[in-house]
């Protein structure tokens, strides 16, 4: 495996676990861009930081890292409307920049892309 790869794996993996920990230790900053017209909204940033540290682990290992790389997808697509209602809010929800709140949109492609890629060897 290529070295680019390893790191990725590595960082993206150290990303995960650790933000996946901090839906547990400071759920009000993740509520803060949950679109309060859904339900469930502390429960579902638990939910997400749970499956958050547990892909993250199972990221780091070559027998799970495909069925990780899948999850990583699944999740960063349902926690997209999160994504959608900061930059709807043009930021205020996180007292942040509107460009800032517009600019993390297409990272998330991004991240998929690198869960995919690391979805086969």
């Amino acid at each position: 495996m290529n070295i680019v790869k390893l790191l990725t794996i590595g960082l993206m993996s150290f990303f995960y676990i650790t933000t996946g920990i901090r839906h547990f230790t400071e759920p009000d900053w993740f509520l803060q861009i949950y679109p309060p017209f859904l339900p469930f909204g502390l429960a579902a940033v638990y939910i997400s930081g749970f499956f958050e540290v547990l892909l993250g682990i199972l990221l780091l290992m070559p027998k799970t890292r495909y069925y990780a790389a899948w999850g990583l997808i699944v999740l960063l697509i349902a926690v997209f409307p999160a994504n959608i209602y900061l930059a709807y809010t043009n930021g205020a929800a996180m007292d942040i920049s509107p460009e800032v709140a517009w600019g993390r949109l297409p990272f998330q492609a991004l991240f998929i892309g690198l869960a995919y890629w690391h979805s086969h060897d």
